[in-house]
C-alpha cells in the first residue's frame, strides 16, 4: 500500500472511530443550492403525499459507497485548497484607474466614464478590508498598448499614484490585461495591478459556498494561471540562461508547469461533470412532480433576492445589498393566485465587460435556466444604466443557447419603482413592481400563471363529480385542487382544478363518464 493510501486509510478509519464515539459533524450549510452538493428540499408537498420529497437524495448508501465517497470529498479538498492567485487576507487600499476611450469601437455609447467607474468603485465596496483612496480616470485613445495609457498621461497618472498615501493596489479598470502589460505596470507603479477579471474573481472567490461554486472559480482561475506561468518561464530564461530542462525529465519548465496545469483542469472539469450527473437526476426526479420552475434573473444586484422573497414569503432569505451575493443557484417554493406550486430558482447576476472565461466557467451552474419553464427578467429601474445593463443580460442569455420559447416568453419586471415618482414602463408588456414594498406583486403573479400554463401545457378546469366515487381523491393525489363545491340533494360536486395534460389524459381514461368543463 502507497503513502497515500496508507494515509486515507488512516483518516477514514479514524473518521468512523470519531462517529462511534460520538464526535460532532460539522453543521451542514443553510443555503439551498440547486446542485448536487444539496439537493433541493422545497418546503410544499403536493397534495396526498408523505415521508420524503420525490426529489430528494437517495437513502443511505453502503459502506463501499460511503469510503469512496469520502475519498472523492477529499480529492475536492485539494482542488480546493487556498489559491494561489488570491490577494491575501490583509487589507488593500486601492487606487482604482479607469481608461476612457473618447471614440472608436471600443468606446461604448450606452454609458459614461462616471459611470463606469462608480460600477468598479462599487466591487471594491464589496470587498471586505478594501478601501478607496482614489478614483481616477485618464483618456486613452487605444486600451491595447502596452502601457495602456500615452506617454504624457501615463506619467501624470504614474505620478499621482506614488503620492496615494500607503496605497498597496490598482484597480485598472479593464476586462483584461495581459501579464507583460501588468508586469510593466507594477514595475512602474511599485505595487499590485488588478483588471475586473481578477477583482470578479476574488469576489466570487470569498462569496463561494458550495463546493461547485468553489470548483467553478478554480476553473476561472485557470487561464490566469495559464498566463502567469509563460510569463513566469520567460523571466526564468532570462535570469538563469543555459539549460532550459529540469534535471533528467527530459521537460523544460513551462512544459512541467503546463502539464501539471493541464491536469489540474481535468481534475476540476470531471468534479464539476460528477455534479452536473447528479444535478440532473435530482431534475428528473422534480420534474416527475411536474412542479413548474420560473428561474429569475438579472444583473447584479438589481433586487432578484429581494423579489423571490416577496413572492414567496420565505423568512429565511435574507437578501444582500452588494455586487454577487449570490453564487449558487438556489431554489424556493411559492403559490400562483390559482395556488398552483412553483419553484423560483434564484440565479448568479451578471455584469457589464464579464470576461468570457469566467461565464464559461459557470455555465454548468447556469445550465439550469435552460430547464426551466420561465425566465423573470428582474431590472433595477432606478440605476442610470438601466439600459446598458438590460443589454448586457440579453446578450448573456443568447450566449446560453436557450431554447427560443423561452426567450420569446420572458418576463420583464421593472424593480425599485417605489424610488421613481409616477413610474411608468416605456417598454410593452413590462410590469413595474417594488419588491421591497409589495407594490405590483400580484399583478406580476398572474403574469407569471398566464405565461406557467401556456408553457407547461396545464389546463385549468371544472369536473363534475360523484362524492361516493374515487375522483375527488385521485384529483387531491394527481392535480392542484382549486375549489369544492359540494351538491348535497345528489351526491355531487364540482371541483375547479389545475392539471397537468398527461394526468388530464390519465382522468379521462380512468372515468370517462365524469363531466368535464374547461375554464
Amino acid at each position: 500500500m502507497g503513502p497515500g493510501r496508507l494515509c486515507w486509510s488512516l483518516l477514514l478509519r479514524c473518521r468512523r472511530a470519531a462517529a462511534a464515539l460520538g464526535a460532532p459533524r460539522c453543521p451542514p450549510l443553510p443555503a439551498r443550492p440547486l446542485s448536487a452538493a444539496a439537493p433541493l428540499r422545497a418546503p410544499l408537498r403536493p397534495p396526498g403525499a408523505g415521508g420524503r420529497a420525490p426529489w430528494d437524495g437517495a437513502a443511505g448508501a453502503g459502506g463501499d459507497e460511503e469510503e469512496e465517497g469520502e475519498e472523492d470529498e477529499a480529492a475536492l479538498e485539494e482542488l480546493l485548497g487556498p489559491s494561489p492567485l488570491a490577494p491575501g487576507p490583509g487589507a488593500q487600499r486601492v487606487a482604482i484607474v479607469h481608461p476612457a476611450v473618447k471614440w472608436g469601437p471600443q468606446k461604448s455609447p450606452l454609458t459614461t466614464a462616471e459611470l463606469q467607474i462608480a460600477e468598479a468603485a462599487a466591487l471594491v465596496d464589496t470587498l471586505q478590508n478594501w478601501t478607496i483612496l482614489d478614483k481616477i480616470i485618464i483618456p486613452t485613445k487605444n486600451r491595447s498598448k502596452k502601457f495602456v495609457f500615452g506617454k504624457g498621461n501615463f506619467q501624470v497618472l504614474t505620478e499621482k499614484i506614488k503620492k496615494l498615501p500607503h496605497v498597496t493596489a490598482v484597480f485598472l479598470n479593464m476586462e483584461r490585461i495581459s501579464s507583460l502589460t501588468k508586469k510593466e505596470l507594477e514595475g512602474a507603479w511599485g505595487v499590485q495591478v488588478f483588471d475586473r477579471y481578477t477583482v470578479v474573481l476574488h469576489i466570487f472567490r470569498c462569496n463561494a459556498q458550495t463546493k461547485e461554486a468553489k470548483l467553478q472559480v478554480a476553473l476561472a482561475e485557470i487561464p490566469l494561471l495559464r498566463s502567469n506561468l509563460k510569463n513566469e518561464a520567460s523571466q526564468r530564461d532570462q535570469q538563469r540562461g543555459g539549460s532550459r530542462y529540469i534535471m533528467g525529465s527530459g521537460e523544460t519548465f513551462l512544459e512541467t508547469q503546463n502539464r501539471v496545469l493541464k491536469e489540474r483542469e481535468l481534475k476540476i472539469r470531471n468534479a464539476l461533470e460528477k455534479l452536473r450527473r447528479k444535478r440532473a437526476l435530482l431534475r428528473t426526479r422534480r420534474r416527475k412532480c411536474e412542479f413548474p420552475m420560473v428561474s429569475v434573473m438579472g444583473y447584479t444586484n438589481c433586487g432578484k433576492t429581494t423579489l423571490i422573497k416577496a413572492l414567496t414569503g420565505e423568512a429565511g432569505i435574507q437578501p444582500k445589498d452588494q455586487l454577487f451575493a449570490t453564487l449558487d443557484i438556489t431554489a424556493h417554493a411559492g403559490y400562483l393566485p390559482s395556488h398552483m406550486a412553483v419553484i423560483y430558482v434564484d440565479t448568479i447576476g451578471f455584469l457589464t465587460d464579464l470576461p468570457h472565461n469566467l461565464v464559461e466557467s459557470f455555465s454548468a451552474t447556469l445550465e439550469e435556466v435552460a430547464y426551466s419553464d420561465l425566465i423573470v427578467h428582474v431590472r433595477d429601474i432606478t440605476h442610470p444604466e438601466t439600459m446598458l445593463q438590460k443589454a448586457t443580460v440579453l446578450s448573456v442569455l443568447r450566449n446560453l443557447n436557450l431554447p427560443s420559447h423561452l426567450l420569446d416568453s420572458v418576463v420583464e419586471v421593472h424593480n425599485k419603482v417605489d424610488l421613481v415618482e409616477r413610474y411608468k414602463p416605456a417598454e410593452e408588456n413590462a410590469l413595474a413592481v417594488s419588491a421591497l414594498h409589495g407594490h405590483g406583486l400580484e399583478e406580476l403573479k398572474q403574469e407569471i400563471e398566464k405565461k406557467i400554463l401556456t408553457a407547461t401545457g396545464k389546463k385549468i378546469l371544472t369536473v363534475n363529480i360523484n362524492l361516493e366515487g374515487p375522483q375527488l381523491s385521485w384529483l387531491y393525489k394527481e392535480a392542484t385542487v382549486q375549489e369544492v363545491e359540494v351538491m348535497p340533494e345528489d351526491g355531487t360536486a364540482r371541483v375547479k382544478v389545475i392539471i397537468s395534460s398527461s394526468a388530464f389524459g390519465r382522468y379521462k381514461n380512468l372515468f370517462p363518464n365524469s363531466k368535464i368543463f374547461m375554464s
